[in-house]
């Protein structure tokens, strides 16, 4: 059962959050946008508030249980924005939806695929968890999420977020890596969706490359890149991010 948190009224707008993240990382940014929107945050499963059964999920049956998720909750044509993973989900659900979303956002991710090189750092860091545990990985993991020059002013809101990582299911976040190793390439999926197209891309991602980014461009109806920010904008640079998910929200 996904658990999520909802607020405001108008139309529906879903957020969904990024690997070892959950809906309480979206707590300081959707204020403003629940005064035009009812605004979901879910927790995906293995994450934050939301069981994973089993040790394995792809991000198909995600978007089924989201889907489902959506029609116990009576939302109809919503507009969900994704971060990272969140984003993968998010493609996954406009292949299965299509017009039954109103509009979709990748929030510093990516309609390609991982490449081999990426599929290889996947197996290396299902590796070290499984030798070495979840918490050491997390230590390591969400500082360089950061662009280098932001992890200082950005300390408490990193140690914030390893604390929460902490707080994953391990056997969601393995399924979730080979979910993500695996994932099929939806770059037609984004170029042919019908409804607006929001992308913002962060110019020092180490996760997803600027280059990677770029190419989305042409088929995005809102395209925004932070400058001097990685992979968290939404906390590197929140208002600039802010206008960027207003502007695409004011033109629906």
């Amino acid at each position: 059962m996904l658990k999520f948190t909802q607020e405001g009224a108008g139309p529906a707008l879903v957020f969904i959050h990024g690997f070892c993240e959950s809906k309480s990382m979206w707590r300081d940014f959707i204020g403003d946008f629940s005064k035009d929107h009812t605004v979901y945050c879910l927790d995906l499963p293995g994450f934050g508030e939301s069981p994973l059964s089993g040790n394995h999920i792809s991000l198909e049956e995600t978007a089924v249980l989201i889907q489902e998720w959506m029609e116990v909750e009576g939302l109809v044509q919503p507009i969900v924005i994704g971060h990272s993973l969140g984003g993968y989900v998010t493609m996954a659900l406009a292949e299965l939806m299509g017009i039954g979303l109103k509009g979709i956002g990748l929030f510093h991710s990516t309609a390609f695929p991982d490449d081999e090189e990426k599929k290889h750092t996947r197996n290396k860091t299902i590796s070290f968890i499984k030798k070495h545990g979840l918490d050491k990985f997390m230590d390591s993991f969400v500082p360089p999420l950061f662009a280098e020059e932001q992890r200082l002013a950005q300390a408490s809101r990193i140690e914030e977020l390893i604390r929460e990582g902490k707080k994953s299911s391990k056997n969601g976040v393995l399924a979730f890596l080979e979910a993500m190793r695996d994932r099929k390439d939806r770059m037609e999926v984004w170029k042919n969706f019908p409804g607006p197209k929001l992308m913002i891309a962060g110019e020092f991602d180490v996760a997803v490359k600027i280059e990677a980014s770029r190419l989305h461009q042409p088929f995005a109806t809102h395209y925004h890149e932070l400058e001097g920010v990685g992979h968290m904008g939404m906390f590197e640079q929140r208002e600039k991010a802010l206008l960027a998910v207003k502007d695409f929200l004011n033109n629906l």
